[in-house]
């Protein structure tokens, strides 16, 4: 019956910021349990973001989380490096969906079907629930990273190129979680 094909949605966070990991979550909903305001997580407050993040957590069939580092970003390059967030995601579900619906335009390496669909986050309610729960993780690190290089204000901009961040890098150079494959990390290194 198709009724019982399970969908697991997979979407990242954190592909355009020049400094933290990159986050991908794979979310399987439970369609016996609707949660109701799911939508892409760049449209939803930090409020309701965190809301429905415990609400995904404790109702969804199966969840998973699991990022790259700063480290693997430099070497394989922000998209393989998301690819291979979303690959332990997926491998982190307790339960091995039948297929799996990715945002965006590619598809991480794995053994399941799985389907890109672009703007997924706005289409998929699984892809949506996903998006939330890469979004909460991604933006709780750079809370923690704020408290270990305050200098940087994370908490304000979580890592994105604002014109703040910049003169923050330009002041303090580059620490040690910064990327140092992106252009205006790199530039302050060839400086330094």
């Amino acid at each position: 019956m198709e009724a019982l094909l399970l969908i697991c949605g997979v979407d990242e966070a954190g592909r355009g910021p020049l400094a933290g990991a990159v986050y991908a979550a794979a979310v399987i909903l439970n369609p016996a349990h609707s949660i109701i305001g799911l939508a892409d997580s760049k449209t939803l407050s930090e409020k309701k973001r965190d809301s429905l993040a415990i609400q995904i957590k404790q109702y969804a069939l199966a969840w998973a989380i699991a990022s790259s580092s700063v480290e693997e970003i430099d070497e394989i390059n922000i998209l393989q490096a998301s690819l291979l967030a979303m690959k332990r995601a997926i491998e982190g579900l307790k339960i091995i969906p039948q297929q799996v619906l990715v945002d965006g335009l590619h598809c991480p390496k794995i053994s399941i079907p799985s389907q890109a669909i672009v703007k997924g986050d706005s289409k998929v309610q699984a892809i949506a629930a996903a998006s939330i729960l890469a979004k909460t993780a991604r933006d709780e690190d750079l809370y923690q990273l704020d408290k270990i290089y305050p200098q940087y204000n994370f908490a304000r901009h979580k890592g994105y190129p604002t014109a703040d961040h910049l003169a923050r890098l330009a002041e303090h150079g580059v620490s040690p979680v910064h990327r140092r494959s992106y252009a205006p990390v790199k530039k302050l290194l060839g400086k330094q």
